[in-house]
């Protein structure tokens, strides 16, 4: 993470006192470890493990060992409040590599992570490295082939992120990668990834929904009923941020990839 997103990242941290009043739990910290289905881990990263939303479901709600991954001070506190295990270490150094033996996990977790990277490549080595064979790999990350991004520049002719902007200005200045859902399949399938299923996360856990629903309970309802059928009905390349579960294996890719809709 760039130096200045990482200052930007600690102001909106640093704002918030605890940890739920932070703005920004979404539906992909909700959806953990539910997507872990009948996997049945037992070593778990969470490379970017941020104020420790998902982590701390993964470790209230699965058994497994858990290690968290974070280099932001400010996101230390509360990772340590949550009492989550720490090994902090750049992911987005392309000299060093993650801190663990070859085959240490059978599932590692990137949430919105890849595209604050400047050096992918490496990112997604690592991953592949510290994965045992058979290991599964849950990446998500802004697709920005999906309406909620891409109606921005097409009808209005701005970026999709905006630096006046302060509901979005840390994203331009954080993201430096801009990957859709079809790129981010190929590029991981190109390490020698497999797609295994691909989650897509409904509203209705995150605090931007139940603010809707307070505010009106028709608006929300609508509103999640619209997003259940979009998400049933069309391909994944259409969803805002699609959970993308891959696996490390020799086998050939699967005919039809299984959609689920949490």
């Amino acid at each position: 993470m760039r130096e200045f997103s990482m200052k930007q990242e600690e102001t909106r941290l640093n704002e918030n006192e605890t940890l739920m009043v932070y703005p920004e739990f979404k539906e992909r910290h909700r959806v953990f470890p539910a997507i872990f289905e009948q996997r049945q881990h037992k070593n778990i990263l969470d490379s970017s493990a941020g104020i420790g939303y998902a982590a701390q479901r993964i470790r209230d709600g699965y058994s497994a060992k858990l290690i968290c991954n974070e280099i932001s001070p400010a996101c230390f506190p509360d990772l340590k409040k949550l009492n989550l295990p720490i090994v902090s270490f750049d992911l987005d150094d392309s000299v060093s590599n993650f801190p663990f033996p070859d085959g240490s996990f059978d599932a590692v977790v990137s949430l919105v992570t890849i595209e604050h990277l400047l050096n992918v490549d490496h990112f997604i080595k690592e991953i592949k490295r510290v994965l045992s064979q058979g290991g599964f790999l849950y990446i998500t990350t802004p697709n920005y082939a999906a309406p909620e991004y891409i109606l921005n520049p097409v009808l209005r002719g701005r970026s999709y992120h905006d630096p006046l902007d302060e509901s979005s200005r840390y994203e331009f200045y954080a993201h430096v990668r801009y990957f859709t859902y079809i790129t981010l399949l190929e590029f991981i399938a190109s390490f020698g990834f497999v797609l295994d299923t691909v989650y897509i996360a409904q509203p209705g856990g995150s605090e931007r929904y139940q603010n809707l629903y307070k505010k009106s309970k028709a608006k929300a309802i609508i509103f999640h009923s619209l997003m259940t059928l979009r998400h049933r009905i069309l391909s994944p390349r259409w969803a805002s941020e699609p959970i993308l579960c891959f696996k490390k294996t020799d086998e050939p890719p699967q005919q039809k990839v299984r959609k689920v809709v949490f």
